[in-house]
């Protein structure tokens, strides 16, 4: 089973995030990176099938050449090589799909299944794995909280306030899977040894023009409350009772 697994670096959650100077983009020449959150399971699911099944995980990401330092990641816990399909800036929901799409198909493999992250951890606009299945023809199973395979279907359960929605998708086909899928494992110190000599290349696409653009981000105000002296001793017990008193502590 070939498995091929979508991922995406992005800015670290918790960052203070500054804008470029034309306030179209974010600045990340001082951010911390990580993978989105969705996709560490995606990335699970996809080594625990080749565990079972036997075959190939591959992973794949469009965007900068630093992106190298979270594939490594990724192919300590399991994955077998990755792809970096070199791009700059961020790039609309159709383009990427594109790009992946031309990518999967030179790579030459023939995948089983094509496994995504819901949405990204930036972003968060859950469509690149709907236009990347339209891409390459396949079905599409999203939001999904489990994920089997057996032969030539993959049976995905997606969840429904409390009840369990059961789909059942024929290979090759999209996954967009959701955390809680699974509980993602950590880089053993043997992974990360294996992992530094395991592929990684960089390839080129033909990236569309944007079919969507930017005007303008704002970074939320943020809005701190100072500290208020209510004064010492005795003197200080009236106005701890007014406060208690506005806050609804006290009648």
């Amino acid at each position: 089973m070939n498995i091929l697994v979508c991922i995406k670096r992005i800015a670290l959650v918790g960052s203070q995030i500054v804008l470029t100077a034309d306030g179209t983009d974010v600045d990340t020449s001082k951010l911390g990176f990580q993978l989105s959150p969705h996709e560490e399971n995606a990335v699970e699911a996809a080594v625990r099938l080749v565990e079972q099944h036997g075959g190939e995980v591959v992973l794949i990401t469009v965007g900068e050449a630093a992106a190298e330092e979270q594939l490594r990641e990724l192919l300590a816990v399991g994955a077998d090589r990755g792809i970096i399909v070199e791009a700059g800036g961020e790039l609309d929901p159709q383009a990427v799909a594109s790009a992946i799409a031309e990518a999967a198909r030179a790579d030459g493999t023939a995948w089983d299944l094509v496994i995504c992250g819901n949405e990204s951890g930036d972003n968060t606009n859950s469509q690149v794995p709907i236009r990347l299945a339209h891409q390459l023809g396949l079905p599409v199973v999203t939001n999904v909280k489990g994920l089997e395979v057996d032969g030539t279907t993959a049976r995905c359960e997606r969840a429904v306030g409390s009840e369990r929605e059961v789909y059942t998708a024929p290979l090759p086909a999209v996954i967009a899977v959701r955390d809680g899928l699974n509980q993602p494992r950590y880089p053993s110190v043997p992974g990360r040894i294996k992992a530094r000599k395991k592929p990684v290349v960089t390839v080129s696409a033909q990236i569309a023009g944007p079919r969507l653009q930017a005007q303008q981000l704002r970074v939320p105000a943020v809005t701190t409350k100072g500290v208020t002296d209510l004064g010492t001793g005795p003197d200080a017990a009236g106005r701890l009772v007014e406060v208690f008193t506005q806050i609804g502590v006290l009648p």
